[in-house]
């Protein structure tokens, strides 16, 4: 149940209550006077023991049975707002996949989009509720983020995460779930609900199935890596986490007491709930044989930690065998509401049980949905997720119309996968692919998708040289466009190698052949990265722009980075994860140790760093400011010099990264670690002296003992990229050294 000493810290002061709810309603649960706690535990104490099990058997996708004697309505507790109303019945303005949005390193756009997100689905939800609509994905409590690491760059639920690094993917995360659940001090406009806890990060079908794999993670591991976005997560006011399919360690995920009850409840404080993954709690039975009881099954998850069973199939609902647990003395009537509290609380929250004039998220029509500042904020997103990765200065465009421009690709005109795994359907009007984006560019656009079969496919396993031959030949610009798409990487699966798909390799080369010195700009549209070390090294190509997955506003996004003709559109995205050179520097899929994988353990070379990303005008950095030393346990607070030396406006992402010395260690350390970034606006020519810290918990390591920061040394670097990165951006680091001593007794 929640303690009254977490939940006497989210009461609001009664002068902040409107007049209308100033008296006791019929049951003192409705009492909008009295404190969150008070109301909570009247509400849960007129419960008999059979309603708190038809609660608990019915979450997932089928709504909540009634309470009529009590007034309660049915409530649905799944929906997907990973970057938009997604899945849900109607429209709603569908904003990049969210590896794009992580690749804006802007925290402040992140809030904005999670805001707009829940804003649409508030207003959707307030119109299925006057429906009677209750059914899946018409609710306000979201199975969104996703804050699960990419280790491995073949896993095909790469589009769905923020990246390769814990600290970004904590900060960004953070944004999304202050902006999805509002700022009103009394009730949430939307719910959170990060997951898959913990160490669900691929593979999804390739070499084995994502519902019998055992992840097998050292402490250390998933202290330093896996667990720490989940972590921020619930500093950040999450109200659920989502568990995964798979078992960690040998235990199922719905089994985990140690993630779930231990460390989130136990260490962190959480005062949520956690549901399980779609089918996570039969899988128990049906794929890691714990048990071949519901019974059983339904006690272990429910005694575990898991307060909601997702369901895959409304007919085998685990949870419906808690009665005949309970009767069995396999659960107790305590744990039984006390998994169900959180459930009720969060229901409060959004405002179920207050008179809906008092909640302003009430009044949010549909008028909301796909409104005209959506739709900017759309386009705004899908520019600044964009990551320049080669430039020979072909960009921005010097003309802004051309004779003659070729427009080749499976991506060119195929909106189907341009958008990614849970997206929103927006309105046809909405969409704009690249082709109709570049359509103004030119008098004429000639276009070729060069790959046969399904439109809406990307695998090109069939291939047209003489429609892209005829499309290419006698132009002034050629943009080819390729990539995956759903139909390649996406939940379910996985990639067996990062090559270019099918034909791609070759559509390119013929581009290069038959295009002559016309320049040539190659845009990729990916979750994951893929291998294009041909292209980045061939003189040829004179452009190469990562678009991620930008949904509905591609087309127009494209239009304004490759003509800087808007504020905002000089690319700034920085790739948030490393880009291999080869195939043979990935570890096997299956190995969950960290040592080769990401950034922080990465031995070899990279085709392009974490970080990476070029822009069209320069950044130089000077006088970084540290202090000498530190305690043990306190921040470090600089300042850095940074001054635009183009003639442009543009974004800089300051990237702020440590190093520990070796000797503080028995164990290896990671290279670097991301410690601070922000996303920041530039005038032509400016300069700043920017003040920023670093949290003192960066400096921490997992020791056997636990976490621990040990007196030594670290280092503190300031950049636009990583220290010591072969492949640079013309930009520079500065460092500073700081001592860590020993806090005075």
């Amino acid at each position: 149940m929640f303690s009254l000493a977490v939940l006497q810290t989210l009461l609001v002061p009664l002068s902040l209550l409107s007049a209308s709810g100033s008296t006791a309603a019929d049951f003192p649960f409705r009492d909008v006077s009295l404190p969150w706690v008070t109301r909570m535990q009247d509400l849960m104490d007129r419960l008999t023991v059979d309603e708190v099990l038809e609660q608990l058997a019915n979450p997932g996708y089928n709504p909540t049975p009634p309470i009529q004697r009590l007034g309660i309505g049915s409530y649905n507790f799944a929906t997907e707002c990973l970057r938009g109303d997604a899945v849900a019945p109607g429209n709603a303005t569908a904003f990049p996949q969210a590896i794009g949005l992580a690749a804006t390193w802007s925290p402040d756009l992140m809030y904005r989009v999670a805001e707009a997100t829940s804003v649409e689905a508030r207003a959707k939800n307030n119109y299925f509720r006057q429906q009677g609509n209750f059914g899946a994905y018409t609710s306000t409590s979201c199975f969104s983020p996703v804050v699960n690491i990419v280790r491995d760059y073949r896993w095909g639920r790469i589009q769905e995460t923020y990246g390769e690094d814990p600290y970004l993917t904590g900060r960004i995360a953070t944004a999304f779930v202050q902006g999805l659940q509002g700022d009103h001090p009394r009730y949430v406009r939307a719910s959170a609900g990060c997951k898959h806890l913990a160490a669900y990060d691929g593979p999804e079908n390739i070499p084995v199935d994502r519902h019998t794999f055992n992840a097998k993670v050292s402490e250390r591991d998933l202290r330093m890596t896996y667990l720490p976005a989940f972590k921020t997560c619930v500093e950040a006011g999450t109200y659920s986490i989502g568990g995964s399919y798979n078992a960690i360690n040998g235990i199922p995920s719905a089994l985990q007491r140690y993630l779930m009850t231990d460390i989130l409840r136990g260490e962190w404080g959480f005062q949520g709930y956690i549901f399980s993954d779609a089918g996570a709690v039969e899988s128990v039975m049906s794929s890691f044989n714990w048990t071949q009881s519901k019974v059983d099954a339904a006690a272990l998850c429910l005694n575990a930690g898991t307060n909601v069973d997702l369901t895959n199939d409304g007919n085998t609902i685990v949870y419906a065998a808690l009665g005949d647990a309970l009767k069995q003395n396999k659960v107790t009537e305590a744990i039984l509401r006390e998994r169900l509290a959180p459930l009720f609380y969060t229901r409060m929250r959004l405002g179920e049980f207050d008179p809906p004039e008092m909640n302003p998220y009430r009044s949010l029509g549909m008028e909301e949905v796909e409104s005209a500042a959506h739709r900017a904020l759309a386009v705004e997103a899908a520019m600044k997720s964009f990551v320049l990765l080669k430039n020979n200065g072909v960009l921005p465009l010097k003309a802004r119309r051309y004779d003659t421009i070729g427009v080749v690709g499976p991506m060119a005109n195929n909106s189907e996968q341009l958008f990614g795994d849970y997206h929103p359907n927006p309105a046809p009007d909405a969409v704009v692919t690249p082709l109709q984006g570049l359509q103004s560019l030119a008098t004429t656009v000639r276009y070729a998708a060069g790959c046969d079969g399904n439109p809406s496919s990307t695998q090109c396993e069939s291939y047209s040289s003489d429609t892209v031959k005829n499309a290419v030949t006698n132009t002034q610009l050629n943009i080819v466009t390729l990539g995956t798409g759903q139909a390649v990487e996406a939940e379910g699966n996985d990639r067996t190698s990062i090559d270019l798909p099918g034909h791609q390799a070759q559509l390119l080369m013929d581009v290069i052949k038959y295009g002559g010195s016309t320049p040539l700009i190659v845009l990729l549209f990916s979750g994951g990265p893929l291998n294009i070390s041909f292209m980045d090294s061939d003189p040829s190509v004179s452009a190469i722009l990562h678009c991620f997955l930008p949904a509905q506003a591609t087309g127009d996004a494209i239009r304004h980075a490759i003509l800087n003709d808007v504020t905002g559109a000089v690319p700034a995205g920085r790739s948030p994860y490393t880009w291999p050179v080869y195939f043979e520097q990935l570890n096997d899929m299956t190995d969950y140790s960290m040592e080769g994988r990401t950034y922080r353990y990465w031995a070899g070379p990279a085709l392009y760093p974490f970080g990476y990303g070029l822009s069209y005008s320069t950044f130089a950095y000077s006088k970084l400011m540290c202090p000498k030393n530190i305690s043990v346990g306190d921040g470090i607070n600089c300042t850095v010099d940074i001054v635009n030396n183009g003639p442009i406006p543009a974004d800089e992402v300051l990237q702020v990264y440590i190093s520990w010395t070796a000797s503080q260690t028995d164990f290896p350390l990671p290279r670097q670690q991301l410690v601070y970034f922000n996303r920041i606006p530039f005038k032509a020519k400016q300069q700043m002296t920017y003040a920023f810290h670093v949290d003192g918990r960066s400096l921490a390591l997992w020791y056997d003992s636990g976490w621990e920061i040990k007196p030594g040394s670290v280092t503190v670097y300031a950049g636009g990229q990583q220290p010591n990165q072969q492949k640079q951006v013309p930009s520079n680091i500065v460092t500073a050294g700081v001592g860590v001593i020993a806090a005075s007794a």
